[in-house]
């Protein structure tokens, strides 16, 4: 067993540590609004409920390690006093990663992840449509814990109203954890989700995915790709050039024989097949092909 002393070594290695050993953790997907009425959405996984009288959330917008920067989920907390917690379920893990892409200042998240603005009723962030559960809060407090890099910050939150998915309520009016279907952060890329074990979900903090926004509105609209192949499509960093589409698909037959066919369905449908096998690019590229 190694022992170890958390002033002694990078600040990048010790998080990991703990984020490896501390998991499963629960994800708040907290949606703010700037002091100019910017919509704000990102994930944060230091994050639980502390209390049921007064209902009480918290959760930690954490310094960056590399550079000691803070997040504008932090500053719209102590600016506005008010955040949307919606939870994560596995149906929008891919576009809640998504949403985790550092965009610039203003840019808006919800519009990037392609998922659903709904107007809050007391507070005036917006709320995620998508999620099973989503919490309205005002924020009592923000305690900082420190000002080097993962420093965290506890945003005290206090829930003054809760909406529930009818979807995810057995027949006694309370939520079923498997219809649910939660998923929870464990250390690097991996995930859990409840009843089903780990997966991996790609980290898009070191590129800059194009967006569910960028996805042509006829792909979108199809009904063939689920928002989490929607979140795939969108954290690809640059659409594949026409030279890679050729090259793809001069020796590949079967994408010969859909675009010969002249059957949008059948395209997609393929495109949606290297997207179960996490071949994002190759699924571009069919979208992409022509005659």
């Amino acid at each position: 067993m190694i022992s170890i002393d958390p002033k002694e070594i990078a600040p990048a290695k010790l998080q990991g540590y703990l984020q490896g050993a501390v998991a499963p953790r629960p994800i708040a997907f907290a949606s703010t609004l700037d002091e100019n009425g910017n919509p704000n959405l990102s994930p944060f996984s230091f994050f639980n409920v502390f209390s049921s009288n007064p209902p009480i959330l918290i959760f930690s917008p954490a310094r960056r390690v590399r550079d000691n920067s803070i997040k504008h989920t932090l500053i719209n907390s102590k600016s506005t006093k008010e955040v949307v917690i919606n939870v994560v379920n596995y149906d929008i893990v891919q576009q809640m990663s998504l949403s985790s892409t550092e965009y610039p200042d203003g840019v808006n998240e919800f519009e990037k992840s392609g998922l659903t603005m709904v107007k809050s009723d007391i507070v005036k962030p917006f709320r995620v449509a998508e999620s099973p559960v989503q919490f309205e809060c005002i924020i009592n407090e923000v305690i900082a814990l420190g000002d080097q890099g993962g420093a965290g910050n506890l945003v005290v939150c206090e829930v003054v109203k809760i909406h529930i998915n009818e979807a995810v309520l057995d027949e006694n009016g309370t939520i079923d954890q498997h219809k649910i279907d939660l998923v929870s952060r464990m250390g690097g890329n991996w995930y859990s989700r409840a009843n089903m074990g780990m997966f991996e979900v790609e980290k898009p903090i070191s590129t800059l995915g194009i967006g569910v926004d960028a996805i042509p509105v006829e792909v979108k609209e199809s009904n063939v790709f689920t928002g989490n192949d929607l979140g795939k499509l969108g954290n690809i960093e640059a659409i594949p050039s026409e030279e890679e589409i050729t090259i793809f698909a001069k020796d590949n037959f079967e994408i010969k024989a859909v675009l010969s066919s002249d059957d949008v369905l059948k395209k997609y449908q393929l495109a949606k097949k290297y997207l179960d096998n996490n071949d994002t690019k190759s699924a571009w590229q069919v979208l992409l092909a022509k005659k």
